[in-house]
């Protein structure tokens, strides 16, 4: 009998996975207050000068070198079992604002040129419509190639599960390697890993076609956005919708088509009062394009040395993604953080969404 029992623990041993999963689907409070202290150690950026207590069983394990547009990466070890890939927002210095502003439009598929030995080929997503920003993508494809290196190592040491934490242009950042990692070409790169992220009072990453895919490779709990509605910074860059952002069958895009069978003055004043509205916001997006995107670049090409100009798009309809965790300020929070006119980062920090947080989900 006692045999029989040993050989059956021993069975149980051996059939059992050797630690739980530790992530989950869906927001996780205590989860997020923990990467929010993990972003307050990249002390250097101004929206992390905050007092707040050490991740709780957390490990800093490596700290990339700057690279790109002052971007930075840290690779954190938690409880030994979760890896948390924390990216680092904007420095404050002129260079990283510049990836920013550095707002034209690319496709979502393609390689950027980023010096004479050097070509990053990326997908972020299916649709051939999806277009993305093309700062954040110059600084993805700056800290990508590292990333995977570092995930390939801690794989093979155990670690399956990787959350992606970024705060502001940082949480921009997060979006596009997490659709990265998702369409990598790399027969070596694990295809069985956990992968959650946590998008920050992040801005727009790309337009609807790529929300589209974010969303769904993300679906069921695995990718949020992060918002203080009073923080103005989600609601960047600037978003302009023409007919040529519609799908093909949706009917506004052609409009004058459609207007053939009707009689001629209605389609004389309509004809007249459509063309007003699609040239001037058509001429509009061409005008972002022109200024946020190629004149951008030729200010990133000076830091960037060898770094060539993209294929630029004439779009620039930027649009939210991830699924929405608004930390909605209650009575209180106004007095506490209050808005003089000049402060306008005020409601973007870290402490305002650290108590937003506690606010929200009753937290110690």
């Amino acid at each position: 009998m006692h045999k029989r029992l040993l050989v059956a623990c021993i069975w149980l041993c051996c059939c059992l996975p050797a630690t739980a999963q530790q992530l989950h689907p869906g927001f996780n409070p205590r989860e997020y207050e923990q990467l929010l202290r993990v972003t307050a150690l990249q002390a250097d950026t101004p929206w992390t000068k905050v007092v707040v207590p050490y991740p709780e069983n957390c490990n800093l394990v490596y700290r990339s070198p700057v690279v790109g547009m002052e971007n930075r990466w840290d690779l954190w070890l938690w409880n030994n079992q979760v890896a948390i890939i924390s990216i680092r927002g904007t420095t404050g210095t002129a260079t990283s604002w510049l990836e920013n502003f550095y707002a034209g439009m690319i496709p979502a598929t393609g390689a950027l040129h980023l010096n004479d030995s050097t070509d990053f080929h990326y997908k972020l997503a299916q649709d051939s419509s999806a277009y993305v920003h093309a700062g954040w993508t110059l600084g993805m494809a700056s800290i990508a190639p590292d990333i995977v290196s570092k995930i390939k190592a801690y794989y093979q040491k155990g670690i399956h599960e990787f959350i992606i934490m970024g705060h502001s242009q940082g949480g921009a950042i997060a979006f596009l390697l997490r659709s990265y990692l998702q369409y990598l070409d790399d027969p070596a790169f694990p295809k069985d890993i956990v992968l959650k992220t946590y998008c920050s009072a992040a801005p727009k990453p790309g337009n609807l076609r790529y929300a589209y895919d974010y969303d769904f490779i993300t679906r069921d709990g695995w990718g949020f956005r992060v918002i203080n509605p009073r923080d103005w910074v989600p609601e960047t860059p600037f978003s302009l919708q023409t007919t040529n952002d519609y799908t093909a069958v949706n009917p506004f895009r052609n409009v004058k088509k459609a207007l053939r069978k009707q009689k001629f003055f209605i389609r004389l004043a309509v004809g007249y009062m459509y063309g007003r509205l699609d040239r001037s916001t058509k001429r509009a997006s061409r005008r972002m394009q022109r200024i946020l995107g190629k004149m951008a670049y030729k200010q990133a090409s000076k830091t960037v040395r060898g770094y060539e100009r993209p294929d630029f798009v004439n779009s620039h309809n930027y649009t939210p993604a991830g699924s929405p965790v608004i930390l909605y300020p209650q009575p209180g929070y106004d007095e506490k953080f209050p808005f003089d006119g000049k402060n306008v980062f005020t409601h973007h920090m870290l402490l305002p969404y650290v108590y937003l947080l506690k606010q929200n989900y009753k937290l110690d």
